[in-house]
Formats: C-alpha cells, sequence, structure tokens
C-alpha cells in the first residue's frame, strides 16, 4: 500500500458548488444513467476505433505483473501540487478485496476529447503582453507547450468583441449613436491588436495545434433593441448583418494566422445583466442560425463549427428545441454548456436526444476563496463534464491581477480569480491551473474516454491517449483518507489518497 500524510485540515467546499452537486441519474431513456453509458458504437462505422481498442487491450494486459502506473497529485493543504510521487504503482494480479476497486475497461469507449483549457480573456491579454519578453515566453511555455513539464493547456476561449473582463466595452464596428454600418465598412480588429491577437500569436507559435472558441458577449450598440451594450436583443432587421459579422470575425482572424476552431452563438444568452450582455433566446438563434448565420459560413466556405446555446445546465430543452429544427440541426456542431446553474447530467440528456452533436463544457470558474478544495471542482466540473460526453473543458479565466482586474463596470465580473495571478512580474498558481493540469498534462487533444467503475466517493474519469496510454483521474470527495484498488485487465494496484486530494494515474 502506498499512502501519504493527512492534510492539516479539512477542505472547505466553494460557496457557488452549493447548488449544483455532482449527481448519477438511473433514470432510462434521455435521463440513461451518464456514469455508466452501455450504448456501443457501431462497429462497421467505427471499425477503426475498434481497431484502436483491441490494440488497447493487449497494451493493458500484456505483462502487467511488471508495469506500474506514475501518478500525480495535489492535496488540499497544497503540501503536494500537481507532485509527481516518487514510487510508481506496481500492478499485480491480487488486491486488497476489502477496497474498492476502480476498474478501467478500454474495450467500453465514449467521446474524443478535443481539449482542456482556459478562456483567454481580454484581461488576460492585457497582462501577458505587459510581462517582459522573456518571462512571458517562459510562463506560456509552461502553460502550453505540449512538450515540457508544463501543463499543456490545449484549448482556449476567446471574446469576439469585449467580454465582462475587458477594461472596457468594445465591438468591431462601433459607431455614434444613430450611425448604422449594414456593409460592416469600419469593422476592424484594431482593440484586440495590442494583446489578444499577439498573445495567440506566441501561443501558437507553442502550440499550432490548440483549438480556439470564440463566443460574443453582445452585437454591437446599434444593431440592438436597446441600443446599449447591456442587455437587450438583436434586431431582426440585423440578423443577416451580424451574421456577416461573424464571417467577417473568422477571416480577419484567419489573416492574422489564427483559426477559429468554433463559435458560439452568443455567450449565457438568457443573460442581460452582464456589462457586456445581450439575450438570444433559442427561437431567435434557431432563425439566425438556419436563415443566416449557416448559410453564409457555407457561401464564405468557412467550417469553423456552431455551437449551440452557452449557457448553464438548468435548460437542456434549449438546444433539443433548435436541434429538432433539421433546417438549423444541420448546421449545428453541438451544444455549449456552463455550471453556474443546473446538473452536468443535462449534457447527456441532450447526447441521448442527439448522439450525432458534440457536448461542450465552455465555461465555469473555479477559485479558492474559501479554501483549496481541490477534489471539489475536479468532481463537479472536469469529472463530471467528460463523463457527461463533453469534449472539452474550458475553465474562466486564465489570467487577472489580485484584484481580480481588469473588469467592466455594472455588470463585469469583480471576483473572478485568474488561473494565475499576475501581479507586479510576480506570478501565482492558483486553484484552477492545478484542476485543468490534473487533465491537460496528460489527456491530449485525440485522447477517447473511456469507462471506469463509478464510485460516489471517488468520483473518477479514464482516457486512452493516442499513442495507447491510459489515464485516470480520482477525486476523494470524502472527509477521510481512502483506500483503493487501481485496476486494468484483471491486475490491480492498491494506493491511498487523502481527504479532499486529486491524483492523475498514467501508465
Amino acid at each position: 500500500m502506498i499512502s501519504f500524510g493527512d492534510p492539516d485540515r479539512k477542505a472547505i467546499d466553494r460557496a457557488e458548488n452549493s447548488s449544483s452537486a455532482l449527481t448519477v441519474t438511473s433514470k432510462p431513456g434521455p435521463q440513461v444513467e451518464c456514469m455508466r453509458m452501455t450504448r456501443p458504437l457501431n462497429f462497421k462505422k467505427h471499425r477503426m476505433i475498434w481497431s484502436a481498442s483491441i490494440l488497447a487491450i493487449l497494451v493493458c494486459g500484456v505483462g502487467r505483473a511488471s508495469d506500474s502506473a506514475n501518478w500525480w497529485v495535489t492535496t488540499s493543504d497544497k503540501s503536494m501540487l500537481l507532485a509527481k510521487q516518487a514510487t510508481a504503482l506496481p500492478f499485480a494480479i491480487t488486491a486488497p478485496s476489502e477496497f474498492p476497486t476502480l476498474t478501467v475497461d478500454p474495450t467500453r469507449h465514449y467521446q474524443g476529447i478535443d481539449g482542456f483549457g482556459f478562456a483567454l480573456t481580454g484581461g488576460s491579454a492585457e497582462h501577458l503582453i505587459r510581462l517582459p519578453a522573456a518571462q512571458r515566453s517562459a510562463l506560456l511555455k509552461e502553460l502550453f507547450s505540449p512538450e515540457g513539464d508544463g501543463i499543456g493547456i490545449s484549448y482556449l476561449r476567446v471574446s469576439i468583441g469585449a467580454s465582462d473582463l475587458n477594461d472596457r466595452v468594445f465591438s468591431y464596428d462601433d459607431l455614434p449613436p444613430g450611425q448604422t454600418d449594414v456593409p460592416l465598412a469600419r469593422f476592424t480588429l484594431s482593440d484586440d491588436l495590442s494583446n489578444v491577437v499577439p498573445v495567440l500569436k506566441e501561443i501558437l507559435a507553442l502550440n499550432p495545434t490548440i483549438k480556439i472558441l470564440g463566443s460574443p458577449w453582445s452585437a454591437p450598440t446599434w444593431m440592438k433593441t436597446n441600443g446599449t451594450i447591456q442587455g437587450g436583443k438583436l434586431k431582426p432587421e440585423f440578423y443577416s448583418v451580424y451574421a456577416k459579422y461573424f464571417v467577417r470575425y473568422i477571416q480577419a482572424m484567419a489573416g492574422e494566422g489564427i483559426p477559429i476552431d468554433a463559435i458560439t452563438i452568443q455567450n449565457e444568452p438568457f443573460n442581460d445583466g452582464n456589462t457586456p450582455s445581450m439575450q438570444m433566446f433559442a427561437k431567435e438563434q434557431a432563425e439566425f442560425i438556419k436563415h443566416h448565420l449557416g448559410p453564409q459560413f457555407r457561401a464564405a466556405g468557412i467550417n469553423t463549427k456552431i455551437i449551440l446555446y452557452d449557457h448553464n445546465c438548468d435548460a437542456p430543452e434549449f438546444p433539443v428545441s433548435i436541434l429538432t429544427d433539421p433546417e438549423a440541426d444541420k448546421f449545428v456542431a453541438g451544444s455549449g454548456f456552463h455550471l453556474y446553474a443546473g446538473q452536468t447530467s443535462a449534457m447527456t440528456k441532450v447526447h441521448d436526444y442527439f448522439p450525432a452533436k458534440d457536448i461542450y463544457f465552455t465555461e465555469m470558474m473555479a477559485v479558492d476563496r474559501r479554501g483549496f478544495n481541490i477534489s471539489n471542482p475536479v468532481s463537479r466540473i472536469l469529472i463530471g463534464a467528460t463523463r457527461n460526453w463533453s469534449r472539452n473543458v474550458i475553465l474562466w479565466n486564465l489570467a487577472a491581477n489580485a484584484k481580480f482586474e481588469p473588469h467592466t463596470d455594472n455588470g463585469g465580473c469583480a471576483m473572478c480569480q485568474g488561473a494565475i495571478t499576475l501581479e507586479g512580474g510576480r506570478v501565482e498558481r492558483n486553484l484552477a491551473y492545478y484542476v485543468i493540469g490534473h487533465a491537460s498534462k496528460f489527456v491530449p487533444p485525440g485522447s477517447v474516454r473511456i469507462e471506469s467503475t463509478w464510485d460516489a466517493a471517488l468520483p473518477n474519469v479514464a482516457f486512452r491517449t493516442p499513442t495507447g496510454g491510459f489515464v485516470l483521474i480520482v477525486a476523494n470527495a470524502s472527509e477521510a483518507s481512502r483506500k483503493f484498488n487501481v485496476s486494468c485487465d484483471g491486475t490491480s494496484a492498491p494506493v491511498e489518497l487523502v481527504a479532499g486530494a486529486v491524483a492523475t494515474f498514467v501508465w
């Protein structure tokens, strides 16, 4: 048995976690139990995947008596922070039967993985671009390089125009009151050229395959019903112009060497309280997609994915209602979710209705205002999202200063801690950094989620990597140390994880 000492205090739950605990449903049909999905993939359609799985079984089983797993641990008292353990876990034929066993089964596989990362807000980019070039280069390498000792972030979200974590509001076509610009003759990326664009270029030099998702917080004010940056809706007469605005954005970013893999239609379409913000309900999104955005993407030869919804897990009927419209559905890649309300099982409901459409997890905060409770966001967000079919996990946001700046006034987030805090040249790595690091460092794009035994006290998720390796992420969600076995193909390794700790096992 390999173990380490108990932490010196109990982890404290974050306030925002209290209403959205990770749950498992056992109802049939659309409510099918998300932690033990049994639907097999079509053999003919997925014969290459099945072949890879057969190879994975051989890798998992042959010679396992001499195999071992390396593992990395983060504890709630911060005595270990993504720390590689000195002693590997040896797999053997027998294991203590009195302990629960988390069995990894590579013959049962689910969704592919696109990546893990953060929102590169305008404010994040402002902080990064102010660093001395050498320090910025070293930090970006730590964050984004798939090689070396960093965490290998593989997915980013950027705002189309300003978000509430910019120092001011703007769109790419701002006009004086009363004016319009239907041809978009004044469209410009100028507000992003001083920070977001150059930082993205440095990131792409380190990781050219990183995926980038763009999300708007608001259309330009002259397109909106209320003529202001907060709230309001898109005027129907400007649907076609706004679709062209998306086309121009993707083309302009491509001209800077920045490929936009996907866009969402509207960040938090129910929310009219942010600065900026704009409401856009399901019928409006369906109309916009099927008659304007989809056809304009097709006409312009744009392959950027269109993702619906981009709001909380409490309204799965929003994307479902659009996907039932065949004219809108044909342009849509999938649906995006946040977790400030609702349950991650809502994503499985949407998947079960439309299994050919992808699921994305596009935003959630993981902050340590009330204690470094690493097991909570790992189990709720990282494990919860991926066990409910998400191809990615994006946390909000990458960087801020010690006062959580910048942010807009009157609706900007004044409590959004970055994954890193940048203050006077000092870099502090916060809770979100380690939450994402426990996946992004070990689970590269192209990995596939595979089956692992569900245990409510030991939430976990497993993956097969493109090279045939295996990764198991486990959170000890209980208030005491837990002894358990990690098992694959009949061989097991006993392990102990202290209360509130998280471990990633790799073999």
